[in-house]
């Protein structure tokens, strides 16, 4: 055979063998695909079928109602105070000795909190969460309406940008260095883009996520919009988050269910990262919509809040 014929055969044989390879590859990747799903489905349905899962179950159905009603007072109330966004409780203007009486750490009590809602959702989400902290002595708590429109055409990083300009307001307004932050589900990841991102961890002390899709949700495929394609697993904004980030300055709180029905699988509402000072939290009967009105979600968020030790 002349070398001509010998190349092409060559060439042949290593486009047939590729293609076997690329096939097993895929096939592998399809298995192991389907074993996470009925991983997780089994996981899933093993947490619901325990009698704190039915209750968990329960809880979430009466608080997707209540975040029904709630929705349009949640648009409006901002808009409504007389004083303007930054017109909140304040317990910074009290003598130390009562504000000593509702929390131990007076500098953590006058450091504000800023609380970021989810997808599709709003301030309102925070109702309860506000009025513990508020209860717990915290100066300023301020919950945050990023744009309606962020879960149909916008982005997390414009998200972020638009966080950052309210952090720096608030700052502005209360004279406070630093902020801590806490993001339900989606807001929790426009946070964390700002503080590795954008440099917000030179102003923002600690943040707490709840169910927040830190690795990404499976049930960000239901819907086409930007937002969702960037919560999908793999995606360039999941990819960028998980890249080195050395030096940061925040500290973390993630809090994650067995039972959240939107991080799919749950466990990716955790936060693994090498360079971040992460403290994970995982419950096992709360729904994606009940963490910030759980009690126990609710303690954790106030003694990660309350607690003086400060990021490194």
């Amino acid at each position: 055979m002349n070398p001509a014929g010998r190349l092409w055969l060559a060439a042949r044989q290593l486009v047939t063998h590729g293609t076997q390879a690329a096939g097993s590859v895929a096939a592998g990747s399809v298995a192991a695909s389907v074993r996470t799903t009925l991983g997780v489905l089994s996981r899933t349905v093993a947490t619901v079928a325990r009698p704190a899962g039915v209750r968990g179950v329960a809880v979430e159905a009466g608080v997707l109602l209540a975040h029904l009603v709630m929705y349009p007072w949640g648009a409006l109330t901002e808009q409504s105070r007389p004083g303007g966004p930054y017109d909140c409780y304040r317990t910074d203007d009290l003598p130390p000795t009562e504000r000593g009486l509702v929390i131990a750490d007076v500098r953590a009590a006058g450091t504000p909190v800023l609380l970021v809602h989810g997808f599709a959702d709003n301030r309102s989400a925070f109702a309860v969460l506000e009025r513990a902290l508020r209860r717990h002595g915290f100066g300023v708590v301020y919950r945050l309406n990023y744009s309606v429109l962020t879960a149909l055409t916008g982005d997390v990083r414009s998200a972020a940008r638009e966080l950052g300009r309210e952090v720096e307001q608030i700052c502005a307004a209360t004279s406070a260095e630093r902020v801590h932050v806490v993001g339900h589900s989606l807001g929790g990841l426009v946070a964390r883009y700002y503080v590795q991102r954008l440099g917000g961890d030179a102003r923002v002390h600690t943040l707490v996520t709840l169910g927040t899709p830190h690795g990404g949700t499976v049930a960000a495929y239901l819907l086409p919009t930007p937002v969702l394609h960037q919560l999908r697993p793999h995606s360039d904004i999941v990819a960028e988050l998980a890249a080195p980030s050395p030096g940061c300055r925040t500290r973390f709180v993630a809090v994650w269910s067995e039972l959240d029905g939107w991080i799919v699988p749950q466990r990716n509402a955790r936060l693994d990262h090498p360079d971040l000072l992460v403290a994970n939290h995982q419950l096992s009967d709360v729904g994606h919509l009940s963490l910030p009105v759980d009690p126990r979600a609710v303690h954790t968020v106030v003694s990660a809040l309350a607690s003086p030790t400060s990021a490194s």
